[in-house]
Parts: structure tokens; sequence; C-alpha cells
């Protein structure tokens, strides 16, 4: 009984610690995939080499907001797609995006995917859908800050 309970007092080893935890990163986004190069340039359409900067205002008072948008802060942006494939949207924090078809009416679209920006980057959510040629809007909800940072990424 006496062994058992020395056996027990034993620290027990913690459990390693995953490399990217133990490392800092050495530059904030300067090590993005050649998909996500354009995060760091800045442009005044939602593209896919360039990301945007959009003023966030208090959902409520957004028109078209789709019905599942979530509560806080929202922007919207207006973007077109030449060729079909599967594009993602990428936001600096995290909220909900919604893509929806046309330049007025119709549902959100489903999403295809969801991940989030690589290790070292403040790229927080790229949801992805399936797209046709056309024009789209882009719905960004739940946000807490002044401004969101969104950029168009093509698979």
């Amino acid at each position: 009984m006496l062994v058992f309970a020395l056996l027990l007092a034993q620290a027990v080893p913690a459990p390693p610690v995953p490399a990217q935890a133990t490392t800092a990163c050495k530059a904030t986004d300067a090590s993005l995939p050649a998909a996500l190069a354009g995060w760091n340039m800045p442009g005044d359409a939602l593209v896919r080499d360039k990301a945007v900067s959009l003023d966030t205002v208090d959902g409520a008072t957004l028109k078209g907001l789709p019905a599942q948008a979530k509560p806080g802060r929202a922007a919207m942006i207006e973007f077109r797609i030449a060729k079909a494939g599967r594009y993602g949207i990428a936001l600096d924090q995290p909220g909900w995006i919604d893509v929806l078809p046309g330049a007025a009416g119709g549902a959100a679209l489903a999403s295809v995917a969801h991940g989030h920006g690589p290790d070292c980057s403040t790229i927080r959510k790229i949801v992805r859908f399936q797209l046709a040629p056309g024009t789209y809007r882009v719905f960004v909800s739940g946000l807490r800050q002044a401004k969101a940072k969104l950029m168009l990424v093509a698979d």
C-alpha cells in the first residue's frame, strides 16, 4: 500500500507542448502562402490580390443583412466573380460571413468549408463558397471592431 501511495505521489510528466505554442511568431503575416499573400496589400475592393478594410456599423442599421446574421457590428461589400470556382472570404476577426447572389434580394448561399488563417497571421477565419460568374454581396456580422479586413481567396 505504501508503494502504491508513493507511485501516486510522483509527479506525472506534463504532456508535450505543441511547437507553435513554444515558438513565438517572428513576424505576424510575414510567411503567408501564395494564395494569401495579398492580405498585406491594401485595396478598395474585395478582390483576390488585395485586402479591403471596411467600416463596420451597428448590424441593426445595415440594410439587407441576412436573417441568420449575428448581433453586433456588421459590414457589407459587393464583389464580382469572373470564373466559376471555389472561393473563400478571409476575415481578420471572429464573426459570421454570409454571401448572397446578385445586387439585391436572394438567400444566403450555403458554405462549402470553414477554416482559420495560418499560424502567425491576422486572418482569423476563412469561409469558402462555390460561386458561378456574377455579382455577389458579402455580409460580415457579429463583429466587435470598428473596422473589418476582408479578402477574396481563390482555391
